[in-house]
């Protein structure tokens, strides 16, 4: 089984980084909930959605170290490659961010890749199994190129759209629980144990 991740807010959580940052530049109160859309949400109620790109550009480049995964994401890969399913992770973003320092997003993610599957004993070529492609279309075109037999993305947007490979078992990874169910096709899951769950299942 060949398994297609997507990156950010799939397999990286951000909420704690941009909560952390968006205080140390006072941009918030730190009552506001720690959760990356409600900071976004706030910093454009206040007029400062330039600050919010900025801090984008921050987060997704020079301090993407900082950000962790979500919880049983890297037992989820264990359990998949021990039931020799290929994983590949395909995200789209540009290359660069929209304003502040040219840093470069994707080399920054490559390096999360390796460093994170590194401290958890997880073997990984990221030359065969990491693509960050700069539109979503590409993003959907390197899908259908893999032959993903499953996709697991956050965006509903991603999985809902008519050129979205027709074998390509769709998974909405919804932590939060945002998402009412938008079509049969697609699973709505709020946890990576979940996922392995439906995995385990399929191989089963």
């Amino acid at each position: 089984m060949k398994v297609g991740i997507d990156f950010d807010n799939t397999i990286v959580s951000y909420d704690k980084l941009f909560y952390q940052i968006a205080l140390e530049k006072k941009l918030i109160p730190p009552s506001l909930l720690p959760k990356k859309i409600v900071i976004r949400d706030y910093l454009r109620s206040v007029d400062k959605e330039d600050f919010w790109t900025l801090m984008q550009g921050e987060v997704y480049g020079s301090r993407l170290n900082e950000a962790n995964p979500y919880p049983y994401f890297f037992d989820f890969i264990k359990t998949a490659q021990r039931l020799d399913c290929q994983i590949f992770i395909i995200s789209h973003k540009t290359k660069a961010p929209f304003l502040g320092p040219a840093f470069d997003l994707h080399k920054a993610a490559n390096e999360w890749i390796i460093k994170n599957m590194n401290l958890n004993g997880i073997k990984f070529d990221e030359k065969k199994g990491a693509f960050f492609e700069v539109t979503k279309e590409k993003k959907i075109d390197r899908i259908a190129q893999l032959e993903c037999d499953v996709f697991i993305d956050d965006l509903p947007e991603i999985l809902s759209v008519s050129s979205f490979p027709k074998n390509t078992k769709k998974i909405l990874f919804d932590p939060d629980k945002m998402h009412q169910k938008i079509s049969p096709e697609i699973n709505n899951v709020s946890s990576w144990k979940a996922i392995q769950n439906l995995i385990i299942n399929d191989l089963s």
